[in-house]
């Protein structure tokens, strides 16, 4: 509904803030005032990738301006035509309102409702200003400039019945009507632009948890997290757009599109707010109940007025929720049965260790990093590997990048590093992790820094078995800046006892993992000794594999349904599901692979 309501935002606002050349010049037609809308559209699109971090600083202004001017009008038109209309503020006269119309009165509460849109979208306002500026702005500014100017247009109509279709235009005093076109144009732009920011955010967050298919997140602004930039989706809302604008005979059908999206989204937020209070704030019963029936009782009223407007242009955002919740469906199922098949076909570490240190194969110079979902085990597309070719690199990474549901992971924190097996295999697991704000950027940085923390990782594990008698361990905390600055600085074992010192206090907890003994492996009576020199010599190991070569392997598991399934699960399957896939971002360009060091590993999976 959120998508929805992206795409009816631009087409209302920007064609009712083209209408005003039409209330000004009444010759000209319907079509030119769709074509001047569509321009604007396109253009508001276009404009996109740039971001708004460099013209953000003009949307405030903007908008305290409209909301000043609205205001003053409403104020002047209340003075000039009718001042009585301010005691449509008492109760009582809604409920005669609604008492005298019956079905037809109840309906138009279906409008009024578009008086409070863009209050669905508040969230998207969260990754720019603190929840201070956002209640502040809103109880003193939007509110009462919004009241004042609704009962000005009510005032003037008192005099002006004739006038009730172009209300507002009509409503503003000759001196001054361009200015407000102007500023009404530009703030109806900025509304848009907050609609397709909230559309943009929504789509991010349902991706990083596994919800939307793969596409391409561009965060325009190195300040504010929250800007951001889909350009996939950025096309698909301008054509969904124009055919909303030009599509409707209309205004009236796409405000009654846009009142369903609107009162949907505050539902569904309303009862998601419910579950946010329970689960995660501990809030007590009543309290909740009380948020919850008031918030229901209000937005079902307005629910049940747009539900008789649904066969006049109210199903639109019905049919596009529809569509974007059945790609969202199909990806979430195909993509869960992929990462099922994987946990359930690991290999286990027995049938690895038996295979010895050199896997049954020739361990040829370089480093594989092998990308995979399984944050624990030995993915099934290794044993695949390993089985079909004849050789493997002599130092295999597993790869495993994780969004989790937090905001975001600190740099410090983001890399957890972990032996597979005995020393002499030389098999790790780094899992790189992000919050669902994080970007898993494109940059070649990402393969430095997984090596920075490998290096790390064995160094830190020396020193530990220099202090216990273990064979292995998996260290689990954080270090210092310092500590870890230290001991990047210089891959040949110089480390000084005073950093060594920090980074041991530094360590949280070490947990002993049970593995196999590695026979080459004798501990000198100290300790120090041996653990010190297999350091060195696993280091210069390590620099010199990733010296002759990185490759980077990826598995392909393609999913199809098998053949007794019903046929609405293979057309899910075989057909949405594998044309998602194949439009989608492949892996290789998400993690930045280059070409020349890609490697994919094929394999079929029924479901």
């Amino acid at each position: 509904m959120v998508i929805g309501d992206g795409i009816l935002t631009p087409a209302i606002s920007v064609l009712s803030a083209a209408g005003g050349i039409k209330v000004d010049h009444p010759n000209i037609s319907n079509d030119v005032v769709v074509v001047v809308a569509v321009v604007i559209l396109v253009g508001l699109f276009s404009m996109q990738h740039y971001g708004t971090d460099k013209v953000g600083w003009l949307f405030a202004p903007i908008v305290l301006l409209w909301f000043l001017l609205i205001g003053g009008i409403g104020i002047f038109n209340i003075w000039k035509y009718d001042s009585s209309v301010l005691k449509a503020f008492s109760p009582v006269y809604v409920y005669r309102y609604l008492r005298r119309g019956g079905k037809e009165r109840w309906t138009s509460l279906g409008g009024i409702l578009l008086s409070i849109t863009g209050t669905e979208a508040l969230f998207a306002d969260l990754a720019h200003f603190p929840v201070s500026a956002i209640q502040l702005a809103f109880t003193m500014v939007v509110f009462p400039c919004l009241l004042s100017a609704y009962s000005g247009q009510a005032a003037y109509l008192m005099q002006n019945s004739d006038h009730v279709k172009d209300a507002f235009y009509r409503s503003i005093p000759d001196s001054i009507y361009w200015p407000v076109f102007i500023v009404a144009t530009a703030a109806a732009i900025v509304a848009s632009q907050a609609t397709i920011s909230a559309t943009f955010s929504i789509i991010k967050q349902a991706h990083a948890h596994g919800c939307f298919p793969r596409v391409k997140v561009v965060h325009t602004s190195k300040k504010f997290l929250g800007q951001i930039y889909v350009p996939d989706i950025n096309w698909i809302l301008m054509i969904l757009c124009i055919c909303v604008t030009a599509g409707f005979n209309n205004q009236s059908q796409i405000g009654n599109a846009y009142g369903t999206a609107v009162v949907i989204v505050m539902l569904v937020t309303t009862l998601l707010m419910a579950l946010i209070m329970i689960l995660v704030w501990r809030c007590h019963w009543i309290l909740v109940l009380l948020f919850t029936g008031l918030s229901l009782v209000v937005e079902c009223i307005y629910f049940s007025a747009v539900l008789f407007k649904v066969d006049q242009g109210g199903w639109v955002p019905l049919v596009i929720a529809a569509a974007f919740l059945v790609i969202m469906y199909v990806w979430h199922y195909g993509t869960v049965k992929r990462y099922e098949f994987e946990m359930h076909s690991k290999v286990s570490m027995a049938w690895i260790v038996g295979l010895g240190p050199s896997l049954g194969l020739v361990r040829v110079p370089g480093i594989g990093l092998v990308y995979t979902e399984l944050a624990s085990g030995v993915p099934h597309i290794f044993s695949h590997f390993i089985t079909n070719l004849p050789a493997i690199h002599s130092v295999v990474v597993f790869v495993c990048v994780k969004y989790l549901p937090v905001y975001t992971v600190p740099e410090e924190e983001r890399f957890l590093v972990k032996r597979i097996g005995p020393k002499n295999f030389h098999m790790f697991r780094c899992v790189a992790r992000y919050g669902y704000k994080d970007l898993h950027k494109k940059d070649e940085e990402f393969e430095k820094k997984l090596f920075d923390n490998l290096f790390l990782f064995v160094r830190l594990e020396s020193m530990m078995e220099g202090c216990s008698d273990s064979d292995e361990y998996s260290l689990y905390g954080q270090q210092t800046q310092q500590s870890r600055e230290a001991l990047l600085n210089d891959h040949n074992g110089n480390t000084t006892s005073s950093a060594v010192d920090s980074i041991i206090s530094s360590v949280d907890s070490i947990v002993p993992i049970k593995s196999p003994v590695n026979p080459n492996y004798t501990v000198a009576s100290s300790g120090q000794t041996s653990s010190s020199q297999m350091e060195v010599d696993e280091l210069e190991f390590l620099n010199s594999c990733r010296d002759a070569g990185v490759v980077h392997i990826l598995g392909n598991t393609v999913v199809r349904a098998r053949r007794d399934s019903r046929f609405y699960k293979k057309i899910a399957v075989d057909y949405i599901y594998a044309f998602l896939r194949k439009i989608c971002r492949e892996n290789s360009v998400i993690f930045n692979v280059p070409h020349e060091s890609l490697l994919n590993v094929g394999q079929i999976f029924y479901v």
